[in-house]
């Protein structure tokens, strides 16, 4: 009797078997995806860094150079592969449609919360959803048909730029950021706006210094979302900027970006030779600011958790 009941008290039930077995495959799955993450990081750091160890070419004639033609030999004897024009391209399209997109942004998502609920999940969200959906490459359409002719017509040129393509941009991570301010906004504790009305403040005046400012690092967090969606950003701003390894001079003069440089040319170069070496160089970078961005999205959300 005794051993039965030492044996029942000693031996895991089927549910605790069962929960064991369940902490074994979350494991194996976190680890998996550990170690995808750090293959791909090493894999791109591999390839970038031959540009500097294998090649001999000087970071700072990489990131600070301006003249871009890898087939090419410079003075020094070595690849010209100046990545400052493409580094500007791709800072300046990216903040300004985040600039654009932002006021934008928060004004649907104040409509959809705060003035009219209703209509804006019936008529808003699905229209946000809709536009989620569609793929890069019909944004880069529309713009290529739409958005450069428009530009050409009113400023002149080709149309092909920094402008053509902050719009297309601006349009791409506009749901993203609408998105997760109505979930910031949403998040902001009810008493919040009741209080406020109790004291007498204005429906306006809770929204403006009440609940938008309790929403900021929420808010903040979706526009370093929307900024790195747009950093990333490969085939529709290909189509609308010009694609001119050149310094940015003016917004409607074509330029060109990390991503577009990739796209047009890592099909058309040999794997280790210094062309393809440089490309993987450009392929660093993006995945470096996409890490940075994604630091400063968890910095925001700590910074907003500590100041509640």
């Amino acid at each position: 009797m005794e051993e039965d009941v030492k044996k029942a008290l000693t031996t895991k039930s089927k549910r605790a078997r069962m929960e064991q077995r369940g902490k074994f495959i979350s494991f194996l799955c976190i680890a998996l995806i550990v170690v995808v993450v750090v293959s791909i990081f090493y894999f791109v750091a591999s390839k970038g860094l031959a540009t500097f160890f294998k090649d001999k070419i000087s970071v700072m004639n990489f990131l600070f150079g301006t003249d871009w033609n890898p087939s090419q030999l410079g003075p020094d004897g070595k690849p010209q592969v100046g990545a400052l024009p493409m580094i500007a391209g791709s800072f300046i399209v990216t903040f300004l449609s985040a600039i654009v997109a932002t006021p934008f942004a928060i004004g649907a998502a104040v409509f959809m919360v705060e003035i009219s609920p209703k209509q804006g999940q019936k008529i808003l969200q699905p229209v946000i959803e809709l536009l989620v959906g569609i793929p890069s490459v019909v944004y880069g359409f529309i713009g290529l048909s739409v958005i450069v002719p428009a530009v050409r017509s009113v400023f002149g040129g080709t149309g092909f730029g920094i402008l053509a393509g902050t719009f297309v941009l601006f349009v791409m991570i506009l749901p993203t950021v609408t998105t997760m301010t109505v979930d910031a906004l949403k998040s902001v504790p009810r008493h919040y706006r009741e209080a406020s009305l109790a004291l007498g403040a204005t429906r306006w005046q809770t929204i403006y210094k009440v609940v938008l400012r309790a929403a900021v690092p929420g808010i903040l967090t979706a526009v370093v979302f929307g900024m790195a969606r747009a950093f990333g950003e490969a085939l529709a701003i290909q189509m609308v900027i010009g694609n001119a390894a050149l310094m940015p001079t003016s917004l409607v003069t074509p330029a060109s970006t990390l991503t577009s440089i990739l796209t047009m040319g890592i099909g058309n170069t040999i794997m280790g030779t210094a062309e393809n070496n440089v490309l993987w160089s450009l392929a660093l970078i993006l995945l470096l600011m996409s890490l940075i961005f994604n630091i400063i999205i968890r910095l925001i959300g700590k910074k907003g958790a500590f100041s509640k």
